[in-house]
């Protein structure tokens, strides 16, 4: 080896260890007194909020909801075919629209329930209208049906998702004034999403829910000011 080449080779070396030493003694920069350093953390996200109240089998069912709606409407097509393309938009997936949040108010509801969770179900089945209610509580959308033997309530969540709301509730039964808070009775419990497929008309989506259905379906449009139950 060349002495030429090997002082090339000694003065790359000494560069390199000169910049270790110089990383190495660097200080950090120093704060104004009475200044410490902090992490900030932005807000939780919107799921995190709702996920935050909702049970492990809720969340599952809602994040299941794309199988609840092949496999209903699936086995609804091959037994009521016509009824189905009747209802249109209403039995559509991923039809939901920006700004799903409703006006309160009284609404007419009914419900549609699809797809067959024990053999001797029926794969389409509707039901009679009803009203429900739609109001705010502590700032929070809530949703409760004003008429029937069972009476589904709940408060409306928002998402991540832009075009859909969470619905997490309950069912009230019989002669029960007040419905039970969710979570209070796992068996109770009803979790869906919430979306407006088109102008004053929206859609409440319970995915397996704990009855004879794989999707249950509720249609909510506005009632007339003179029509609304006292």
């Amino acid at each position: 080896m060349s002495h030429r080449f090997a002082n090339r080779r000694c003065a790359r070396a000494a560069a390199l260890i000169a910049l270790a030493l110089l990383a190495g003694c660097a200080t950090k920069p120093k704060l104004p007194p009475g200044v410490t350093p902090s992490v900030v953390v932005g807000p939780p996200l919107k799921s995190e909020v709702w996920k935050g109240v909702a049970t492990a089998a809720d969340q599952d069912r809602i994040a299941r909801l794309g199988i609840a709606w092949q496999e209903a409407l699936d086995e609804a097509k091959k037994t009521n075919p016509s009824e189905i393309a009747k209802e249109g938009k209403l039995l559509l997936p991923r039809a939901g629209l920006p700004r799903p949040a409703p006006t309160p108010g009284s609404y007419n509801c009914r419900m549609i329930a699809l797809g067959k969770a024990t053999p001797r179900a029926k794969a389409f089945e509707s039901f009679k209208p009803f009203f429900c209610y739609v109001q705010v509580d502590n700032d929070q959308l809530t949703i409760v049906k004003q008429t029937g033997s069972q009476r589904p309530a709940g408060a409306l969540w928002e998402d991540d998702d832009p075009n859909r709301m969470i619905f997490l509730g309950s069912l009230a039964l019989g002669d029960e004034d007040q419905p039970l808070a969710y979570g209070d009775d796992p068996k109770r419990n009803m979790a869906g999403v919430f979306e407006r497929i088109a102008p004053f008309r929206w859609r409440l989506v319970i995915p397996w829910p704990q009855n004879d259905a794989k999707l249950d379906i509720f249609e909510l449009t506005p009632v007339d000011f003179d029509q609304q139950p006292r």
